[in-house]
C-alpha cells in the first residue's frame, strides 16, 4: 500500500455516490506498502479502505482478487469484502484508475510476532486454502520457476551484481538448481502468496483478519507454508527461529495435515520462497528512483535467507514434528 495517484475530495465524494455508503466526512493516504494507491475514507456509515490500482497489477487480474476476497469471505474466512456499487459491480474507476471501495478490517500488524502469533498464522493460511477451495476462477502464479526466470532475464547478472558482487552468479545457480528439482506432484489450490506480518492484522493477541490478496493465485499450497516460514520465522540477525517454524507448521496441520509429498518438498520450497522475494526486492531495489517516497525493501535480506534454506536437510530444520 502506498500513494501514487493523488485525489481531491470532489473526486472522491462523486465516487462515494455511486455506492451506498454515506457522505464523506475525511479521508487520507495510507503510506505502507508498495504495490497500489490505498485511502483510508471516513463516510457517516464507517471507515472503509479505497485502493486505485497502479500498474504493476494487471486489470485482468482484478476480477479474480476482488471475487476471491468475496468467496473467502463468504467461506468463513475473515478479510476485506469489496462493496459493489449501484450498478452491481465491484470495480469501479477514478483518477484514471481501476479502483475498488472495501470494507475497513480493524486490527494492527505485528512489529515482533512471537511463536503464539505464528500458530494463528499457520491456522489461519491452512483456513485459507480450505475456504478457497471452491473458488471457480483461476489464476496462475506469475511468479513461480518461470517468472523468477523472466525477472532475472530483465535484470541479467551485470546490473544484479551492482546490488552485491557475485549476487548475479549466485542467483543463475540457484534458478538453475531449483529448475531440476521444483516439485510438480503436490496439492493445488488457491494461495495467499504474499503473507507477511503486514498483511495478518491482530487485536488483543487474537487474529482479527487477512489482507492484501494482489499476489493470490492457484499453485501449491505447501509453497504458500513455506513462504510465511521465510516471512515469519527469522529474527532480525536473519537467523531461523525453530520455535517459530514449529509453531507455525504446528498450527498449519491442526486444520490441514501436510502429505508425505508436501512434507519432502518442503526445504525447496522454501528456498524458492526465498528467491522469489530476492529477485523481487532486486527488481525493486533497481527500478526505484532515488528520492522517491517509497523505499524499496533490501534485497540480500533474502540472500540470508536462501542460505538457510540451502543448509535444511529435511522439514525437521524447520521444527517440524518437534516435541517440547
Amino acid at each position: 500500500m502506498a500513494v501514487y495517484t493523488e485525489v481531491s475530495d470532489s473526486d472522491i465524494a462523486r465516487f462515494l455516490s455511486d455506492y451506498d455508503v454515506g457522505e464523506l466526512q475525511s479521508f487520507r493516504g495510507i503510506a505502507e506498502g508498495v504495490e497500489n494507491t490505498n485511502y483510508m475514507v471516513h463516510t457517516t456509515t464507517g471507515p472503509l479502505i479505497l485502493t486505485l490500482y497502479e500498474k504493476r497489477v494487471s486489470g485482468g487480474d482484478l476480477p479474480f482478487f476482488l471475487g476471491l476476497m468475496e468467496h473467502l469471505a463468504k467461506n468463513g474466512l475473515s478479510c476485506p469484502v469489496p462493496l459493489r456499487n449501484k450498478h452491481g459491480d465491484n470495480l469501479s474507476t477514478l483518477a484514471n484508475r481501476s479502483a475498488a471501495l472495501v470494507t475497513f478490517l480493524e486490527g494492527f500488524w505485528l512489529r515482533a510476532p512471537a511463536p503464539r502469533h505464528c500458530r494463528i498464522v499457520g491456522e489461519a493460511l491452512a483456513k485459507l486454502h480450505l475456504a478457497g477451495s471452491g473458488f471457480d476462477m483461476k489464476r496462475p502464479n506469475a511468479l513461480g520457476p518461470q517468472g523468477w526466470q523472466s525477472l532475472f532475464d530483465t535484470l541479467g547478472v551485470d546490473q544484479i551484481n551492482t546490488i552485491k558482487d557475485g549476487l548475479g552468479e549466485t542467483i543463475l545457480a540457484e534458478l538453475e538448481t531449483l529448475h531440476a528439482m521444483w516439485p510438480d506432484d503436490l496439492e493445488t489450490g488457491v494461495i495467499h502468496a504474499d503473507l507477511f506480518p503486514d498483511n495478518v492484522f491482530f487485536l488483543d493477541d487474537d487474529l482479527s483478519g487477512l489482507i492484501d490478496f494482489y499476489f493470490a493465485c492457484n499453485d501449491a499450497m505447501a509453497y504458500d507454508l513455506a513462504i510465511c516460514l521465510n516471512a515469519w520465522c527469522f529474527e532480525q540477525d536473519f537467523s531461523f527461529n525453530i520455535t517459530k517454524g514449529q509453531a507455525l507448521l504446528n498450527g498449519y496441520e491442526k486444520v490441514r495435515p501436510l502429505s508425505q509429498n508436501e512434507t519432502a518438498a518442503m526445504p525447496t520450497l522454501a528456498r524458492g520462497a526465498a528467491l522469489r522475494f530476492l529477485l523481487t526486492r532486486c527488481t525493486d531495489w533497481l527500478s526505484t528512483p532515488p528520492g522517491a517516497l517509497v523505499k524499496p525493501h533490501n534485497p540480500l535480506d533474502y540472500l540470508q535467507r536462501l542460505q538457510f534454506h540451502q543448509t535444511a536437510k529435511n522439514i525437521r530444520d524447520y521444527g517440524h514434528n518437534l516435541r517440547t
